[in-house]
């Protein structure tokens, strides 16, 4: 299998399936309503900071798949994904706050679980998952709060 073209589909079917999650679940006037803590980021840096991720994780997807596809990390890997994939659903389409903290603490628990699986195996893909760890750490504790506040 073309190393090359494995990378290319992961990159970006990660990246196009975070775009369209995002795309088809803006924000919008309710979220605008919602108390928000004063470490909330400003609406603008969500984009730019997922499309980095999105393509880290395609790349740490694509490295597991290539070399590790039978271990556990890669079903920790796919595990993230749906959980990366559910929680804007949830939190932006239908409002449940309560249900979106659920998800995006499994979020967070799934995507350690890789870093952790895949050290010894593949220290590159357990780094390229440390960025998004504290992304998603720092986004459980506004989903806690934005829950908390409303």
């Amino acid at each position: 299998m073309n190393r090359t073209i494995v990378y290319a589909v992961f990159i970006a079917a990660v990246l196009g399936l975070g775009l369209l999650i995002g795309y088809n679940n803006i924000p919008g006037q309710w979220y605008q309503s919602l108390a928000k803590p004063a470490f909330n980021p400003p609406d603008w840096i969500f984009a730019p900071v997922w499309s980095i991720l999105y393509v880290m994780i395609g790349i740490a997807g694509a490295r597991m798949f290539l070399d590790h596809r039978r271990a556990a990390a890669m079903r920790l890997w796919l595990a993230q994904m749906m959980l990366n994939l559910l929680w804007s659903p949830l939190f932006f389409g239908i409002k449940d706050i309560s249900s979106a903290l659920i998800v995006i603490i499994a979020l967070l628990i799934a995507i350690a679980g890789f870093v952790v699986a895949s050290w010894q195996r593949d220290r590159v893909s357990a780094l390229l998952f440390l960025p998004y760890l504290a992304w998603v750490a720092f986004a459980t504790a506004l989903n806690s709060s934005i829950l908390l506040m409303n």
